[in-house]
């Protein structure tokens, strides 16, 4: 079964840097979308970042452009998010999932920046 498992959250100073990991199972991963979501207390889950199966054409969300970068590796079944500038308000659960798969999520992982 399709399954995401995601690490690399921590607690990190404002300005710090943070690199995410998700490794997907479960599906061909060369062939699909992958993409980065968070929630932050007491919000909606939001997209963060979309790649194509290919690496290629990257999209970001606005307050997170020229701060985030995603990225894959199809030979390991893993997306990555490094994350750099990070600001309080960056802090949440980072969740990744494929938009083919849209019902499936893990259990995420904490980014909390805080001095």
């Amino acid at each position: 079964q399709v399954q995401f498992v995601e690490s690399g959250g921590s607690l990190v100073q404002p300005g710090g840097s943070l690199r995410l990991s998700c490794v997907a199972s479960g599906f061909t991963f060369s062939n699909y979308y992958m993409s980065w979501y968070r929630r932050a207390p007491g919000k909606e889950r939001e997209w963060v970042a979309q790649i194509s199966n290919g690496g290629n054409w990257p999209n970001y969300e606005d307050s997170v452009l020229g701060r985030f970068t995603i990225s894959r590796d199809n030979t390991k079944n893993t997306v990555y998010l490094q994350m750099n500038s990070l600001k309080p308000e960056d802090t949440a659960v980072y969740y990744c999932n494929s938009p083919s798969f849209p019902d499936v999520w893990g259990q995420g992982t904490q980014v909390t920046v805080s001095s």
